[in-house]
């Protein structure tokens, strides 16, 4: 799978632990930022990675920051973004099998890294459901 990734400096080193995970597994990673941890602003780098998605290039997006939540409205402002932002391993569930969501965002302050890193496990291995949950989507785009 081809996985675009980003973050803020609040972010930055989960973002590292799973883009080196995600090599592991064997993914091909993009980061679009930060590539520090000094201070910066979420959207310069959410937003790029977001458009990527949509564009086509890549077929899914992580995207990190303190709480996530920021970094989820950035991305859910771009058309065709259907972002999920999960604090647990239930919602990065719903957020694939009920929602198809094609980007993940974590807050690095909300967790441990080993709660992040089965986050992203769970949200790239579980499957969208379809059926109702595909009217529902449906229904957003109208």
């Amino acid at each position: 799978m081809k996985i675009a990734i980003a973050s803020d400096h609040a972010g930055f080193n989960y973002k590292e632990a799973i883009r080196a995970h995600l090599a592991e597994l064997g993914h091909e990673v993009k980061d679009f930022g930060a590539f520090n941890d000094e201070r910066s602003d979420y959207p310069d780098f959410i937003r790029p990675a977001a458009q990527a998605v949509v564009a086509g290039e890549f077929d899914r997006a992580i995207i990190l920051g303190g709480s996530g939540n920021g970094e989820a409205i950035v991305a859910n402002r771009i058309p065709g973004i259907r972002c999920t932002l999960a604090w647990d391993v239930r919602s990065a569930r719903y957020g694939r099998s009920h929602n198809n969501s094609n980007c993940l965002s974590l807050g690095e302050r909300m967790m441990a890294e080993s709660e992040a890193l089965e986050l992203v496990d769970i949200w790239l291995t579980t499957e969208f459901e379809g059926g109702r949950h595909a009217e529902r989507l449906a229904k957003i785009d109208e």
